[in-house]
């Protein structure tokens, strides 16, 4: 799924793309993806893209005296750019394409979703807090008011484990279960460890493996086609997705626990002194 750092990534490269052209078509193939239907997508065509903008992990592309067009690429979608696109319609069938978006110069972008699970979102709305999604986002954690006090105050009553808090949208804004990995590692933190229980020492650690590990995907990103940003993310992760591989700071061979539909790695010597979390997935087939 893209985390904060890719679709500030994709809001970067739109904003260079995108800015100062004209929508002239607005190309639905399949109908799942649209949440809103009023305004029509119609709506959007015959607008000039004046800002695109990110709200967590929602992209929010701004025409002048239109409507918004924001979308949330959930677990498999992703943004294709074109500099050429295909001449006539795309045609609806069981290929991944799921909406094409055309500008007055012929580029344009195409959503497409793999697997089964359509979660793939697109809303026209006159405003993005016309979303639910975004309305309910918890401050953005690169935000210039996102301070050390505001952290603490955030996690202060917080009783779920730390990889839970961290990953929760209403709580802290566009980190998933990639990056909270990656966090947890850099703060050589359980991901089961209590929010409520830090000290403000750990506290100040944590945070600070937020901002980093956040800025430094940012710093990697920056510049990236967007159809790279996908294998960009993948390369500079240190824990997630590297089960049974050496720690890049340890050594220690990465572990996993798993869950009904996602999984999560950490490092027992750097996260957990030592000692293996439980999968309980693992024990039931073992048993």
């Amino acid at each position: 799924m893209p985390e904060l750092p890719e679709v500030e990534a994709l809001k970067d490269f739109l904003t260079e793309h995108l800015v100062g052209h004209e929508i002239v078509r607005v190309l639905p193939v399949a109908i799942s993806v649209l949440k809103t239907y009023d305004p029509p997508l119609t709506a959007l065509e015959g607008h000039e893209v004046v800002a695109v903008h990110r709200h967590g992990k929602f992209l929010d592309v701004e025409t002048d005296g239109g409507p918004h067009f924001v979308t949330h690429l959930a677990r498999a979608g992703w943004l294709h750019w074109k500099d050429r696109l295909p001449d006539g319609p795309p045609r609806p069938g069981k290929g991944p394409l799921a909406l094409r978006v055309a500008l007055e110069t012929g580029e344009g972008f195409d959503l497409t979703e793999a697997g089964t699970q359509k979660r793939l979102a697109v809303y026209v709305v006159a405003d993005p807090q016309e979303v639910p999604g975004v309305a309910r986002l918890g401050p953005d954690p690169l935000a210039d008011d996102f301070d050390e006090p505001a952290f603490t105050a955030l996690l202060k009553d917080e009783r779920r484990q730390l990889k839970g808090a961290l990953r929760d949208q209403t709580l802290i804004a566009g980190v998933g279960n990639a990056y909270s990995d990656e966090i947890l590692h850099a703060a050589k933190m359980s991901p089961f460890k209590l929010a409520s229980s830090l000290t403000p020492a750990e506290t100040h650690t944590l945070y600070t493996a937020l901002r980093t590990t956040l800025m430094d995907a940012i710093e990697r990103s920056r510049g990236v086609a967007a159809g790279r940003l996908k294998a960009e993310k993948k390369s500079g992760l240190r824990v997630h997705g590297r089960t049974g591989r050496p720690c890049p700071v340890c050594g220690d061979t990465i572990r996993e626990v798993s869950f009904s539909d996602s999984s999560l790695q950490y490092c027992p010597t750097c996260q957990t002194g030592g000692k293996p979390l439980a999968d309980r997935r693992l024990s039931r087939l073992l048993k």
